[in-house]
């Protein structure tokens, strides 16, 4: 009997996807300073017991805002997936199953938007929209509609003339059941795998857009918004900028690599 390979990629995304969401949880229920509180004695504060990631330019405690911020960018992109992702699986399983006259319109629909950087269209809708922590993740939403669609299509394509699909059809199974019963469980790791994609896409744009003051406002902290106020300051307190850019590769990278993870375990 052949050994199965370790998964290495996906042992790895999943400990370190697994650290962020502990650090984020966290935040939601202890920080150990307002993250929004100021302290003038405390400017430039380095990176202490009273302070494990010191404290930036207005006093404020960073590791607090991190905490804060890793779960406000954790929320835009989840939020971004199950609503972008939500729609474009229906999308795609719908006219993958069915075909005809609405799959032919909506791919070209689809190709008219994948043709677009996704980013850039991301900055036409938030200049539309305006703005704020909803915005963005509408934006993004409709953005990564027609990537999940395009791969739920395609797996859909290549299932429904499978035998288990016509044994199904002769045994009286309506479509619905045959389509989220019978081949949905077939297509789920190719979607997990491009909901981990997308989740990695997220938080980069979420962090790019807040970088440059179009994303998430103040109050609200932000990743990305953090790195860009600690751009000014970065050769006096680097740790400004070190914990906060820390915290987005932690997201990305851990989701990055359970995507690759999740696409060996689909290949086998």
């Amino acid at each position: 009997m052949k050994k199965k390979e370790k998964n290495y990629s996906f042992m790895l995304g999943g400990l370190i996807a697994l650290f962020m969401l502990l650090f984020l949880l966290a935040g939601v229920f202890y920080t150990p300073y307002d993250p929004d509180a100021m302290n003038g004695s405390a400017k430039f504060a380095a990176p202490s017991l009273a302070h494990f990631f010191g404290c930036d330019h207005f006093g404020r405690d960073v590791f607090s805002r991190v905490l804060k911020g890793t779960g406000t960018t954790f929320f835009v992109a989840a939020s971004t997936i199950v609503l972008g992702g939500g729609i474009g699986i229906l999308a795609g399983a719908f006219t993958g199953y069915f075909g005809g006259w609405v799959d032919e319109v909506l791919m070209r629909f689809n190709d008219a938007v994948v043709s677009f950087p996704n980013l850039l269209l991301a900055l036409v809708f938030i200049s539309i929209l305006g703005p704020g922590k909803y915005n963005v993740i509408l934006a993004l939403a409709i953005v990564f509609i027609p990537s999940f669609a395009r791969i739920t299509r395609s797996e859909f394509l290549s299932h429904r003339e499978m035998d288990y699909v016509k044994s199904a059809r002769l045994m009286g199974a309506s479509h619905l059941r045959i389509m989220f019963v019978h081949i949905f469980p077939n297509v789920l790791p190719s979607v997990l795998s491009m909901a981990a994609i997308g989740f990695n896409n997220a938080v980069l744009a979420e962090a790019g857009m807040s970088y440059l003051g179009i994303g998430v406002q103040p109050p609200d902290a932000s990743l990305g918004r953090m790195l860009s106020e600690a751009q000014t300051y970065l050769m006096n307190a680097p740790w400004c900028a070190v914990f906060p850019g820390l915290a987005v590769i932690g997201l990305a990278l851990g989701f990055s690599l359970l995507s690759d993870g999740l696409l060996k375990k689909g290949g086998r």
